[in-house]
């Protein structure tokens, strides 16, 4: 019975670090970029936008410009964000031994 007891409080101890790790995913900040910093966005790991910049001197560009530039800035810290949160939960379930190409529920 020991074997299950520790069992047990090895399944509790994974689902707690694996909750604060999903907690500081999503406060994680991650920071997107497009047209060399012109246009940057600020965005949690849970794809939330905190935060967009432009800097004035794309204000005078055609709107065409400047809605390339945000969708391009926020495709980037998409991309960031999801790369972050992988590789953090990536390295939470290589104790897990779980069989390769497995994904996680989350």
């Amino acid at each position: 019975m020991k074997n299950l007891s520790d069992l047990m409080q090895q399944a509790q101890k994974m689902q707690a670090d694996m909750q604060k790790a999903q907690e500081e995913l999503a406060n994680a900040e991650i920071h997107g970029e497009s047209g060399a910093g012109l246009v940057s966005i600020t965005m949690t790991g849970r794809h939330d936008v905190k935060r967009v910049s432009i800097d004035p001197s794309v204000m005078t560009e055609d709107k065409e410009v400047l809605e390339d530039l945000l969708a391009a800035a926020v495709n980037d810290a998409v991309r960031k964000v999801e790369a972050h949160n992988q590789q953090a939960m990536s390295g939470l379930a290589s104790g897990l031994n779980l069989p390769p190409g497995f994904k996680m529920p989350f």
